[in-house]
């Protein structure tokens, strides 16, 4: 009887991957910006055509949200995407200041190993690999096993594609036999220089084990706060269209709405008027339930279904217009379900008395999950506005507009991205939107504009004589020298 064992088929596998990926770096570490860009829209071209069919291969694999709009999200990625990235310097000299004699020159990281979800398996993995590129870095993928057939098509035909204007074999590719000790032993090879994790939650504490800068865009309990001064008909019609989308599997977006008192009663009214429909509390309880396992893991039985696919579930019926079902919230705890990240058209509600305790309540939101990945507030008073962008401990703000297309960039100017920076303060590595300019390092080039002896005369044993005659009055010099020769000065009075 023949035993294979698919763990060390694994591991050597990611072994040969890196260190063909090593090799297929270094060459397009040579390759100019112009022709990177070249490899680029190739690449988006191609994969374009195929959206609507990977999209609809996506949910028919996994089981999660809508094939339109996963459609939607490939478009994005494959023809916005490229346009945003056309004119961008990342690699050679990407930045000169000839005022100050300065040069930023745009290095690549390496080889880059990344992680996509099964819930947005074809548009993850299409910006990854253009952003990679684009930097001139290779990227090896570890295929998420509910979405495997799908990300390896997907990548499949932006190789070839890519493969045939230039770009060195073995710079994108990925893992075919997936294990997570294969997907470990990615990571930790020597020759890997980032890991980039969106949504893999499960595979993040083998990821900052590994040593290497981990870029994590993952969880998120983002709360929308409308405020008294809101335009309440386009604040709920954002929040209705936000969280049905692909049937609320976008990280960014809402899971909790925090309504001004003053105004709750008509939120609530305008909420019901565009589809959603508000749980008795047996329902809530009944359907809450259902959200994660014992274990805390998300019950991924939930992800992606519709409003009335979740209240078959848990029990009750609800009508073919709805949208969107709410549950009515008082606290924040760790046992409560509607404290916590829903990737499915489920909402907690809760009210406060005014904008701080609102905010109060947003940060008590933020923090159960610990990941500070974006909050709404829909508001008019600016100085409200400023407040939140102040205290909130989360990677990003989106002001009157819908989170699931403000974190993507769609109706904000922030960076279309597929991956979203999920770490507050002191809690990831960046926040940012993550572009190529987030895997790359910038050498720094400085030239000398100043000498030493216009700062310091003379050597120490003449420090007395030269001293006295450090600052003339008389004489004009050039403002950094003289900031220069007055810090020196201090000091020399010190040794003194």
């Amino acid at each position: 009887m023949n035993i294979i064992d698919n763990d060390l088929l694994s591991m050597q596998e990611s072994r040969i991957l890196v260190e063909n990926a090593r090799e297929a770096q270094r060459l397009l570490a040579t390759f100019p910006q112009e022709k990177l860009d070249e490899i680029v829209e190739r690449m988006a071209e191609e994969i374009g055509k195929h959206a609507r069919e990977l999209a609809m291969m996506s949910q028919d694999e996994t089981d999660y949200g809508k094939w339109q709009d996963k459609y939607i999200k490939n478009r994005f990625v494959s023809e916005y995407l490229p346009a945003k990235l056309r004119g961008m310097r990342c690699v050679g000299i990407i930045n000169e200041d000839k005022q100050n004699k300065t040069k930023d020159v745009g290095v690549p990281m390496g080889v880059i190993v990344a992680l996509c979800p099964a819930t947005s398996p074809v548009s993850t993995t299409i910006y990854k690999a253009l952003i990679a590129v684009k930097s001139g870095n290779a990227i090896i993928f570890s295929p998420h096993p509910r979405a495997k057939k799908t990300i390896c098509k997907t990548i499949e035909i932006m190789v070839r594609a890519a493969e045939g204007y230039g770009l060195p074999a073995g710079a994108l590719a990925y893992l075919h036999t997936v294990t997570s000790s294969g997907t470990i032993e990615l990571m930790n090879h020597k020759s890997t220089s980032l890991i980039m994790n969106t949504g893999v939650s499960k595979m993040l504490k083998a990821a900052y084990r590994s040593g290497k800068p981990v870029i994590y865009g993952g969880t998120g309990n983002g709360p929308a706060f409308i405020e008294r001064t809101a335009d309440i008909k386009q604040a709920v019609k954002d929040i209705i269209t936000s969280k049905t989308f692909d049937n609320g599997i976008v990280s960014s977006s809402e899971q909790s709405i925090v309504v001004d008192s003053c105004i709750a009663a008509e939120v609530k009214q305008e909420l019901k008027n565009n589809g959603a429909y508000f749980m008795t509390e047996e329902e809530a309880q009944k359907l809450g339930s259902l959200f994660f396992h014992y274990d805390g893991s998300m019950n991924s039985q939930v992800v992606g279904k519709s409003a009335q696919q979740l209240a078959r579930k848990a029990g009750f019926t609800v009508a073919d217009k709805v949208t969107v079902l709410i549950a009515e919230q008082k606290y924040v705890s760790e046992g409560n379900p509607y404290s916590k990240e829903k990737l499915c058209p489920v909402l907690a509600y809760y009210i406060e008395d005014d904008w701080m305790h609102a905010c109060e309540k947003c940060i008590e939101l933020l923090l159960s999950e610990k990941n500070g990945h974006t909050l709404v507030i829909h508001s008019k008073d600016e100085e409200v506005i400023r407040q939140f962008a102040l205290k909130k401990p989360v990677g990003r703000i989106l002001v009157n507009t819908p989170a699931s297309f403000g974190g993507m960039g769609v109706t904000t100017n922030l960076f279309p991205s597929l991956t979203l920076g999920s770490g507050s303060t002191g809690e990831g590595m960046t926040s940012d939107n993550v572009s190529p300019m987030n895997l790359i390092y910038i050498r720094k080039v400085g030239y000398g504009v100043r000498n030493v002896e216009d700062i310091i005369h003379v050597d120490l044993e003449n420090q007395k004589e030269n001293f006295n005659n450090l600052s003339n009055p008389d004489e004009k010099k050039p403002e950094d020298v003289q900031i220069l020769q007055d810090i020196l000065k201090k000091i020399m009075q010190e040794i003194k």
